[in-house]
């Protein structure tokens, strides 16, 4: 199990993989370490799946309906994500919730941690916690999700869509790599009870957060921008 981490990971995020477990074993969950990998791929005119998934509804819920009773995320976090501007997919299959992605332009705060993302290019958007129900994620609901992502994000002159990834998640990470991601950067989080430190390489590189309303702003540009490139390589 630990050879498999370590070849799945790398040694670097296998080892802060253990720690953040450790951490939170010892500490009753009161210390909680994160590290992410920001992407960003290309929105393209190919579609993903044609004539798959066929039996798969997408929807684009409102703000208002109902959540399905075992929707996984609490309804107050889903309040704070449709009153900054975010939108929701939703995949049905068979009368019941198989799996969800959320769109947000612009800006996101981040509801695992305390930091805002800004996308500095109107040509940006950011997709974020891509849920799949378990028993559906050997089928066509992830790609039926990005499917339908593909065409609002084309309808809206969106050229490339950001994400957040744990470093810790070799799957998400092979998954996006596949459908041609690049580097944005990563940052590392700390919380320690109402404290939180972060290292990023992305400015401002290194935050401590003593309370929720201080939190760092990561920003984030196009691709094609030459201070893209800088800062990914950072």
């Amino acid at each position: 199990m630990m050879t498999n981490t370590f070849a799945q990971l790398g040694w670097f995020n296998a080892m802060l993989y253990l720690l953040a477990r450790g951490l939170a074993a010892i500490t009753g969950g009161r210390w909680t370490l994160f590290r992410y990998r920001f992407v960003a791929q290309p929105i393209g005119d190919t579609p993903l799946l044609p004539l798959r998934g066929t039996d798969i509804e997408i929807r684009l819920p409102a703000a208002h309906e109902a959540l399905p009773p075992d929707y996984p995320r609490p309804a107050n976090v889903i309040g704070q994500r449709y009153a900054q501007g975010a939108r929701a997919l939703a995949a049905w299959r068979k009368g019941r919730l198989a799996g969800f992605l959320w769109l947000i332009q612009s800006a996101y705060q981040e509801d695992e941690v305390r930091v805002r993302y800004l996308l500095a290019s109107p040509h940006t958007s950011w997709d974020f916690d891509v849920w799949v129900r378990p028993e559906e994620r050997l089928g066509w609901v992830f790609r039926k999700l990005w499917e339908a992502a593909r065409l609002d994000l084309r309808q809206r002159d969106i050229q490339w869509s950001c994400s957040r990834i744990s470093a810790f998640n070799a799957v998400s990470l092979r998954a996006h790599a596949s459908m041609g991601a690049v580097n944005m950067g990563s940052a590392t989080f700390l919380r320690c009870g109402a404290w939180q430190w972060m290292l990023a390489s992305l400015p401002p590189y290194v935050h401590l957060s003593r309370h929720p309303a201080s939190y760092p702003q990561l920003t984030f540009q196009e691709p094609s921008c030459p201070l893209f490139n800088k800062s990914a390589r950072s």
